[in-house]
C-alpha cells in the first residue's frame, strides 16, 4: 500500500462565523489533511506536536481512520497550537483573535522510520524550516512533495520559504497568497513567475470560486460546487489538500491529466469541510455521500459542443 506523510499542526480551534460560534475544538492543517486523505486506500502518518491538554479521544479519532500518530509528539506538561478566528459576513475574509504557539514554538519534526520512504509528502502550512527539515529526514526522494504555505510565511521567512519552495513539486496557495509571492496581478504569470522558483505544478485555491492548476502552458479549472449552506471555512483548504495528496499517493500517477482528478477529489472532500464547524462533518462523512458528490461535480462541469 503506498505511504503519504503528512506534516502539519494538530491543534485546538475555536470559530466564530454569522452561524454561531465554537468553544476550543479539534483542528489543525494536519488533522483536516489526514482526516480527507482516510477516504484513500493508503498508509499515512501524520508528523505533528501537541500538549498533555490533547485529549485521548482526539487521537484516537485519527487511529480510527488507520492514521499512523506515532511521530505526533506528545509534550509532558505542554499546551497545545490554538487559534481562534471571526469570519465576516461574506465567509472570504476573517480577523485572527487568538495564536497561541504554545508547544508548536519549539518543534523539532521527527518523521517515523517506516515513513522515510513515503512516496508522497504533504508540507502542511508551518514553518520553512520544520517543512525543510521533514525533507532531510527522507531515505528515498519522494514520487511528488506537495507543499501549502501562505501569507505569514512570505512576510516574516521569505528567504527560508523560498528555499524549501525549490525543493518541492507542487505549490498550493490561494490567489492573494499567489500574488504576493510572485508580485504579478495576473494568475497566469503569477504560476508561470512561480513555476519559475521550483515547483513543476501551481495549484491556486479561490475558495468559493473553485481551483487553478498550471503545468507549463497547461491550466485546468475546477469550480467549487455551489452550497446552501457555508458554516465554517476554517479547515477547508487543508481538507482540499488531503484529498489531493491523498488520491495521488493511491494512483501512483503524477501526470498532468491526473493531478486534474485530484483537484477534483480535493475540491469534492473540501465541499464537505465547509457545512459544519471544525471537523464534524468530515468525522461522520460516508463514503457512500462522496461518490455521490463526485456525480455533482461531474454533471456541474460536463458539457457537450459542436466545434465547426
Amino acid at each position: 500500500m503506498n505511504k503519504l506523510l503528512i506534516v502539519g499542526t494538530v491543534a485546538f480551534d475555536a470559530i466564530e462565523t454569522p452561524f454561531g460560534k465554537t468553544d476550543k475544538i479539534l483542528g489543525g492543517a494536519a488533522t483536516f489533511i489526514g482526516l480527507s486523505a482516510s477516504h484513500f486506500n493508503i498508509q499515512s502518518a501524520i508528523v505533528s506536536v501537541v500538549g498533555e491538554d490533547f485529549p485521548q479521544e482526539y487521537l484516537d479519532l485519527l487511529t480510527d481512520r488507520n492514521i499512523d500518530i506515532s511521530a505526533i509528539e506528545i509534550v509532558k506538561g505542554g499546551k497545545t497550537f490554538f487559534w481562534s478566528g471571526k469570519y465576516h459576513n461574506d465567509l472570504n475574509s476573517r480577523d485572527t483573535l487568538v495564536t497561541e504557539l504554545n508547544v508548536l514554538a519549539d518543534f523539532k519534526p521527527v518523521v517515523p522510520q517506516n515513513f522515510k520512504n513515503a512516496d508522497v509528502v504533504m508540507l502542511g502550512n508551518l514553518h520553512p524550516f520544520v517543512q525543510s527539515s521533514v525533507l532531510d529526514q527522507m531515505e528515498v526522494k519522494p514520487k511528488l512533495v506537495v507543499l501549502d504555505t501562505m501569507n505569514f510565511w512570505m512576510d516574516c521567512a521569505l528567504p527560508e520559504l523560498l528555499e524549501v519552495i525549490k525543493r518541492v513539486d507542487v505549490i498550493t496557495i490561494n490567489d492573494e497568497e499567489a500574488r504576493q509571492l510572485s508580485g504579478e496581478y495576473s494568475l497566469v504569470k503569477a504560476a508561470a513567475k512561480i513555476q519559475m522558483m521550483g515547483p513543476k505544478f501551481v495549484v491556486i485555491k479561490k475558495g468559493e470560486h473553485g481551483a487553478l492548476l498550471f503545468q507549463g502552458k497547461e491550466v485546468f479549472f475546477a469550480p467549487a460546487l455551489p452550497l446552501e449552506e457555508v458554516f465554517d471555512p476554517t479547515g477547508a483548504g487543508d481538507t482540499f489538500a488531503g484529498g489531493f495528496s491523498g488520491f495521488i499517493t493511491q494512483s501512483e500517477n503524477i501526470s498532468f491529466d491526473n493531478m486534474k482528478k485530484a483537484i477534483i477529489y480535493g475540491s469534492n472532500l473540501a465541499s464537505f469541510s465547509v457545512e459544519k464547524f471544525g471537523t464534524e462533518r468530515m468525522v461522520n462523512l460516508q463514503k457512500e455521500e462522496v461518490q455521490e458528490r463526485l456525480k455533482q461535480f461531474k454533471s456541474l462541469t460536463q458539457f457537450e459542443i459542436e466545434l465547426s
